[in-house]
């Protein structure tokens, strides 16, 4: 086995000791398992780090002609590790990392290690955070497992690591309507891996191959039309569960105001993404004549998630619930995106994606925050933060200004390259398309505006005012070690978007040359 494959294989293996080790602590060294857990999230991110490349991406896919990728197989893995898995049915267990998975690995191993570096100061229930720690560290197995996994079988099976732990994340350490919301949650969830099983199963037994490399080669023989439209319906409506995607979206409010703090870091940072990941990778490159015929669908339900998602934004009054309902059109963006087919539209969804995960991960962790100190999320209980707790105010204003999408801060980036995208692709279904998504981006200004001006201006609620008699105001040592690294990210990836886009230029050419439109 080479090193590249040790290192494939040490980003599951490392958070699954993690996990075994933090759950078998006894009781009484809750603190030392909460640490032994935080130090192999931490030792994950030095495995991430490991591929960085040097200089090019280390991948064909670099050397793909911009303007001639038509038979570039759009997988083109920088490492890889392909074994036997169950030789009797064909399946293997077959992995591996390329541009477009890596800043979305990278994404998931830094919010686990933040998380769990702010569960050694703040848990929800004293006594048993070895057992959450623990949980996030399996989730974090499941998410880049499905960002590895190049055979579906194992893709599905890695998808549905992911469900029990996030439903005792919710149930057991959420709010008052925790359990509703987990089950909710499940719910909708197993509805969608009903259709990602049938889909996963009508491609294997249509193409006689699970291998994605092999399905995603554009000289392979390729499924009828019948049968790719069947295998791309059934698994675009699986992934936009979990994007999620209007109409399907009705479970992610609910989730998110009820999990604690981590739990909706992780849910809104990295665990929606499996769904556009799952989109791009997986539906649009095996089924990509499917794809073309279904992209004006796809991009009038993106459209309309973007307006959706802005229009109740302005109606919300309680501070999770509008930052879960923004996202519902920030990930709208992300599959307009998607929905183009084209090279800009696949970049814009991509550091969509990790603008994304970064900008509301923050937006979770400070309103975790608020509510651990005044015990509401009610905005018209929150206002006069800025007199009481600047600090915590002015992190608040940073990252819902870097969500509406301010040109220098990671937001802008995905939402103004999938308008872009939507106008390139032409005609006057794609440009109105664009013109109605530049208006949601004007939604996201006036709800985050809206947000502002409840909490942190006027004058200070009684839930406030108790700030300014303790020293909760100012932030702790946990947020600061937890937040830090994402203010400084939403900054980087503004002022230099290339660090994103430059992993996965040439395997986004790779996918937009293979797609017939």
């Amino acid at each position: 086995m080479s090193a590249d494959q040790g290192l494939l294989l040490a980003l599951l293996i490392v958070p699954a000791i993690g996990a075994l080790f933090a759950a078998g602590m006894p009781a009484r060294l809750d603190r030392v398992a909460r640490i032994g857990g935080a130090a192999f999230a931490a030792a994950n991110c030095g495995v991430v780090l490991a591929f960085l490349p040097g200089g090019d991406p280390p991948s064909s896919a670099s050397e793909v002609p911009t303007f001639a990728p038509v038979k570039a197989n759009p997988i083109a893995p920088w490492a890889e590790i392909d074994l036997p898995w169950a030789p009797d049915l064909s399946l293997r267990f077959h992995l591996g990392i390329d541009g477009i998975s890596y800043p979305l690995v990278a994404l998931t191993a830094g919010l686990t290690m933040l998380c769990c570096a702010y569960c050694l100061w703040r848990v929800p229930d004293p006594g048993r955070g070895r057992l959450l720690v623990a949980l996030l560290l399996v989730l974090e197995v499941g998410i880049i497992g499905v960002f590895l996994a190049l055979d579906l079988v194992l893709f599905f099976v890695f998808f549905e690591v992911v469900l029990l732990p996030m439903y005792a994340v919710i149930a057991v350490w959420g709010g008052p309507d925790r359990r509703r919301a987990a089950r909710k949650f499940v719910l909708y969830t197993l509805f969608g891996s009903v259709l990602l099983l049938v889909g996963v199963f009508t491609v294997v037994s249509a193409a006689g191959t699970g291998d994605l490399v092999a399905l995603s080669d554009p000289t392979s023989t390729r499924m009828g039309g019948g049968v790719q439209l069947l295998a791309f319906v059934l698994l675009a409506v699986a992934f936009a569960v979990k994007s999620p995607l209007w109409p399907l979206h009705t479970w992610l409010p609910a989730a998110h105001t009820e999990a604690p703090t981590v739990g909706s870091v992780i849910l809104a940072g990295v665990l929606l993404k499996m769904g556009t990941y799952g989109l791009l990778r997986v539906a649009v490159g095996v089924a990509p004549e499917a794809a073309a015929r279904s992209a004006p669908v796809l991009g009038i339900l993106a459209t309309a998630a973007i307006i959706v998602g802005g229009l109740v934004c302005l109606a919300q009054t309680e501070l999770k619930r509008l930052i879960a309902y923004s996202s519902v059109g920030h990930m709208g963006f992300v599959l307009l995106g998607v929905a183009t087919l084209t090279t800009t539209g696949f970049q814009a969804a991509l550091i969509g994606n990790i603008a994304h995960g970064v900008i509301t991960g923050l937006l979770f962790f400070v309103a975790g925050g608020i509510k651990d100190r005044t015990h509401t999320g009610d905005l018209a209980q929150l206002g006069g933060l800025r007199e009481t707790a600047p600090a915590l105010s002015g992190v608040l204003a940073f990252a819902a200004i870097a969500s509406l999408g301010l040109p220098g801060l990671a937001g802008f980036w995905g939402e103004a390259f999938a308008v872009v995208a939507a106008f390139e692709r032409g005609g006057p279904l794609w440009t109105t398309l664009g013109v109605v998504a530049a208006i949601g981006a004007a939604l996201a200004a006036a709800y985050f505006l809206r947000l502002l001006r409840r909490v942190t201006h006027g004058a200070a609620t009684p839930p406030v005012t108790a700030l300014t008699t303790t020293a909760t105001g100012r932030l702790r040592p946990g947020e600061l070690v937890a937040w830090s690294p994402l203010i400084v990210l939403t900054l980087a990836i503004g002022v230099v978007p290339m660090g994103v886009l430059f992993f996965s230029a040439g395997a986004a050419d790779a996918l937009a040359g293979v797609i017939t439109r």
